[in-house]
């Protein structure tokens, strides 16, 4: 019997029809012969239905993806209910155009792997449910897949990095700070104590309208925040990064939020504007806001990378900073961290922009390295269940802030 979590809401299950149907659709090529094993990843967890396949070696067979960005763009804002229906609507297609790209058969995967946590519950029910229906119909090994494993193993796929090395993930969901010692083996350093940066970053975009921006309108929040930046004098407007005293690796990003949303509201006074029209100011509030969050992620990576060391947890001559998530494909929190690198003697390595945000081709890699390793493989899903909610490794935070590490001051000059 399979356990969800009570609010999962109503557990999607395909039809056995609409499996045949699906298993029926398929046009391979019956005389090829794969050398290496294969994994199907199913990604589900946010608003990106994807799916991919790759192989051992780390070449990627095939994938497709839907994303729901436009719809959720008009929404202004992610509803769990319309994503899993989204979800829904897509997934069969979705799988069906990865493995039909690769030429695989659902029959030739070695297993098949897919995000289960953390994420939106109706969400990541979508996934597993169509994924449980083809392990059960293939008789394959399922591999429970962590997204934020994931995204952490990801340069794996594209650099030559060996363990350890330290990650940083940042996305419009999460944000954290670990060491990954080996492909399950993660010690977390830090983490956000509230919401994530990509997050806020949409949230000041959709409170300075910038949907309405004719150079933004079909931007996602933080993009526009971006593109806007540009044009912008951070200089103009003077926000504090928060927790500057405190001497740990965690993140805090509502109330700068909410510093900035007294802000916007003084300066619609002061033009005589009403909510939802832009600013004359806009681009400089867009720029003094992605400057601080820059400067805010980059001195607690400061801290992590130097905690690192001084513990000898990380080489001093080999030590590797990964970053990853949505929020890293930013170039201007990207050029923040690189001064920090530089700093530190460490190597910033970051995936290609497509394999920041969320992809199939991820969650396949977390399978093939779980399948090399032999971790997590399982061949009875009974019981399994998604988990909206759920931390990544051993936390060592409270460590971390014992050591009250005191971070150099650099300049931020990008």
């Amino acid at each position: 019997m399979l356990i969800l979590n009570k609010t999962a809401g109503v557990f999607f299950k395909p039809s056995r029809r609409k499996i045949y149907e699906f298993l029926g659709s398929f046009h391979f090529h019956p005389g090829k012969l794969f050398l290496h094993k294969l994994v199907l990843g199913i990604e589900t967890s946010c608003d990106d239905t994807a799916a991919a396949v790759v192989d051992e070696t780390g070449n990627v067979l095939g994938e497709a993806i839907h994303s729901q960005t436009e719809v959720h763009l008009k929404t202004g804002g992610i509803i769990p209910p319309v994503a899993q229906q989204l979800h829904r609507e897509n997934i069969q297609r979705i799988v069906q155009e990865a493995l039909s790209a690769s030429e695989v058969s659902p029959s030739e995967l070695s297993a098949i792997a897919t995000t289960i946590k953390p994420g939106l519950a109706l969400s990541l029910g979508v996934g597993l449910s169509f994924s449980l229906q083809l392990v059960d119909q293939f008789k394959k090994p399922f591999i429970p897949i962590h997204h934020m494993e994931a995204h952490a193993l990801t340069i794996r796929l594209t650099n030559k990095v060996e363990f350890p090395f330290l990650v940083l993930l940042i996305s419009g969901g999460h944000c954290l700070l670990a060491l990954v010692r080996g492909v399950s083996d993660f010690l977390l350093l830090g983490k956000s104590l509230d919401i994530a940066p990509g997050d806020m970053l949409d949230k000041v975009a959709r409170r300075l309208s910038l949907i309405k921006h004719p150079e933004c309108s079909t931007m996602s929040g933080g993009k526009a925040i971006e593109h806007l930046a540009k044009q912008g004098n951070r200089l103009h407007f003077d926000f504090q990064p928060p927790m500057q005293r405190a001497k740990n690796c965690d993140f805090s990003f509502s109330g700068l939020q909410h510093v900035i949303d007294k802000m916007i509201m003084q300066k619609e006074k002061e033009e005589g504007i009403e909510q939802g029209q832009i600013l004359s100011s806009a681009a400089d509030i867009a720029a003094a806001v992605q400057h601080t969050v820059a400067c805010h992620i980059a001195k607690r990576t400061h801290r992590a990378i130097l905690f690192c060391k001084q513990r000898g947890l990380l080489q001093p001559s080999s030590a590797v900073l990964v970053v990853s998530g949505g929020v890293a494909s930013n170039l201007y929190i990207r050029k923040a961290l690189e001064i920090v690198t530089n700093a530190t003697q460490c190597t910033l390595l970051c995936p290609p922009a497509r394999l920041c945000t969320d992809n199939g081709i991820m969650i396949a890699w977390n399978g093939v390295e779980r399948l090399r390793a032999g971790l997590g493989i399982l061949h009875n899903t009974e019981g399994i269940r998604y988990e909206p909610k759920c931390p990544l490794g051993v936390d060592i935070s409270k460590e971390v802030g014992e050591a009250a590490i005191k971070v150099p001051r650099l300049k931020m000059k990008i």
